[in-house]
């Protein structure tokens, strides 16, 4: 990591998102800057995006523990009620104004339930990173073969059966093995969400075509070739369904391409970002 990126420290404050749950997000860079606002996957928390503080020399940085997540409160319900997702987005986007939105993963998701909900309008652009954009079965929520064998034990209330399922997919979000302390630091934010919420994501049926369709500002579409947990299918499904959507492959990278190639991957954000303005 570039010695700039070890300096940055973001702050750790608090929004009310939908229903009243307390909602953590983790802020960097100039608060006057153009903001880039950063969604998780399941099972993970805004330490994903550490890599990315290299984009605080010119951004605004938020980056949003997702409900039953991380920091932020475990309603018991909601987790399968779009209006939910959308309402704690926008409650970020009441803070920062008019942002870049990222979804990795089940963020791309959360994406496209706050799209459903509010529209574009508040948006400057939408970048989608391995990311779901449907779930059930439906294209844009088609999964990848690091779920085989593992999806009803990684949902488990027993440890025993979860943690070595939960264990697997972590080392299994890279394309090449990860230094251990990484996977271990992602296994425990797989840990600290509850097996109820775990579950309660993927109790969902969803799709979202008419949703991509009328997506009216600037989008990027990231993969990483060798995605193992969602399907590189997933990614042409958004790019094609999105109007003037741009689909950008990361060779020999898995699921984490922000964390794989980070440099790569900030300097797409960053051209990216810096092309979009105000809708």
């Amino acid at each position: 990591m570039a010695d700039d990126v070890r300096v940055v420290t973001p702050e750790l404050r608090y929004l009310t998102g939908a229903g009243g749950t307390r909602l953590a997000v983790r802020e960097a860079g100039d608060p006057a800057g153009p903001p880039i606002v950063l969604l998780h996957g399941w099972g993970s928390s805004s330490l994903a995006w550490v890599n990315q503080l290299a984009l605080a020399a010119d951004h605004r940085l938020v980056a949003l523990d997702l409900r039953g997540h991380g920091e932020s409160g475990t309603p018991d319900g909601g987790y399968d009620d779009p209006a939910t997702w959308a309402g704690d987005v926008a409650a970020v986007l009441e803070r920062t104004g008019p942002a870049v939105l990222v979804g990795w993963s089940y963020g791309g998701l959360v994406i496209t339930d706050y799209l459903r909900v509010h529209g574009s309008a508040k948006l400057n652009g939408v970048v989608l990173v391995g990311a779901l954009t449907e779930i059930g079965d439906h294209p844009g929520g088609e999964v990848g073969p690091a779920w085989d064998g593992i999806m009803r034990p990684a949902l488990s209330a027993d440890p025993a059966v979860a943690v070595p399922a939960l264990a697997t997919l972590a080392a299994d979000l890279t394309a090449t093995p990860a230094p251990g302390p990484d996977v271990q630091r992602r296994l425990a934010d797989m840990l600290r969400v509850p097996p109820a919420v775990r579950k309660a994501l993927f109790r969902r049926r969803l799709g979202s075509a008419d949703v991509l369709a009328a997506v009216s500002v600037p989008a990027l579409v990231v993969h990483g070739e060798r995605d193992r947990v969602i399907s590189p299918r997933a990614a042409e499904y958004a790019a094609g369904k999105i109007p003037g959507a741009s689909l950008r492959w990361f060779t020999n990278v898995g699921h984490l391409p922000f964390a794989e190639e980070a440099d790569e991957f900030n300097a797409v954000l960053r051209a990216f970002a810096g092309s979009t303005t105000s809708h």
